[in-house]
């Protein structure tokens, strides 16, 4: 294995604004190996919208922020008092700063093992779905399980999370109504396991909701638009029902009255990912199952983009466009 250099190719900001802030930089400093750490030089990221998030301040960060929050790679380096990896392992995980060459981080953090004979698509595969699919997964586990036969909503339906929640809920026949701005998304969507379509663009989507539903609505709503979407949720969701809002595509929901819960009993959650991930336990129940669901083909993980490491600039405008299907990837340069 080569020498590790003292300096990486990286994509960071320095200050928050438009995708103009983005940075592209070539002498970034390797991170040093502290003795309970690991340092893993990555193959492929994935591309998330909470880069967005982080770009635009939306969620504070320190900078120099290098972005990123997951990645696919091998290990190089082992920590003196680190015994969970060794060199040469081929790892997935979550952190922080996976847009670099080399990242550094606990051996104790979000890292999971991958067979040594794996395949470049699974691993591709696997670089491009630990945030949607865990996510995915876990909505469906701890945010709200619904029972088969129940009615629920999906929107954003054909984007990277989407397609993974569907597949998920089909999988337990759940009923499904899918949203999507296209016809082609929606076409992707019933592909995936959608049992009802509501374009967006054209579609009433509270009064479809009812007319699948016999006017009772939804037993909850797995929202990650948010501002754009939420008084529609407020609507489509039955008596007793669930809101599942967990994310800000179109702008942070914003405050609103508790009180207008009253009429219809509604209880709403606002979970993120690492909260359900806060133990060694929580994961390697939801990391192991992931795997084994690629490793199955049980999901189809859509890779519809892989471009090198510096045009980052055009994937984030391209993802922030609301145009795309699946997911983006990052191939990260030796």
């Amino acid at each position: 294995m080569s020498a590790i250099p003292a300096k990486q190719k990286v994509v960071l900001i320095r200050e928050t604004g438009g995708p103009e802030v983005l940075r592209y930089e070539e002498d970034y400093p390797v991170p040093k190996v502290h003795p309970s750490h690991i340092l893993i030089k990555n193959r492929y990221a994935g591309v998330n919208f909470i880069e967005t998030y982080f770009r635009t301040g939306l969620y504070p960060c320190e900078k120099p922020y290098v972005l990123g929050r997951e990645a696919v790679g091998v290990v190089v380096a082992v920590g003196s008092s680190a015994g969970r990896f060794k060199v040469g392992d081929q790892v997935a995980y979550l952190s922080s700063g996976t847009f670099a060459q080399y990242t550094a981080l606990p051996e104790n953090g979000n890292i999971s093992k991958l067979p040594d004979d794996i395949q470049e698509s699974e691993l591709q595969a696997v670089a491009g779905s630990l945030v949607n699919g865990l996510t995915a997964l876990t909505l469906v586990e701890e945010a709200y399980k619904p029972q088969a036969g129940e009615f629920v909503l999906v929107y954003a339906a054909a984007g990277g999370v989407g397609q993974l929640l569907i597949q998920v809920l089909h999988a337990r026949s759940v009923r499904v109504i899918a949203v999507a701005s296209t016809d082609e998304k929606l076409r992707i969507a019933k592909s995936r396991g959608a049992e009802f379509l509501i374009n967006s663009s054209s579609e009433d989507i509270v009064a479809k909701v009812l007319e699948f539903t016999d006017s009772e609505g939804v037993s909850a709503s797995y929202d990650s638009v948010g501002k754009d979407t939420f008084e529609t949720t407020l609507q489509a969701v039955k008596r007793k029902g669930t809101i599942v809002s967990f994310g800000n595509a179109s702008g942070a929901v914003p405050p609103f009255s508790i009180q207008r819960l009253t009429p219809k009993n509604l209880k709403i959650l606002r979970p993120q990912l690492y909260g359900y991930l806060a133990t060694r336990e929580e994961w390697e129940h939801y990391s192991s199952e992931l795997l084994r669901l690629i490793s199955n083909k049980e999901l189809i993980i859509n890779i519809t983009n892989v471009s090198p490491l510096r045009e980052f600039r055009q994937l984030t405008e391209l993802l922030e466009s609301r145009q795309t299907t699946g997911k983006l990837l990052l191939a990260i340069p030796d």
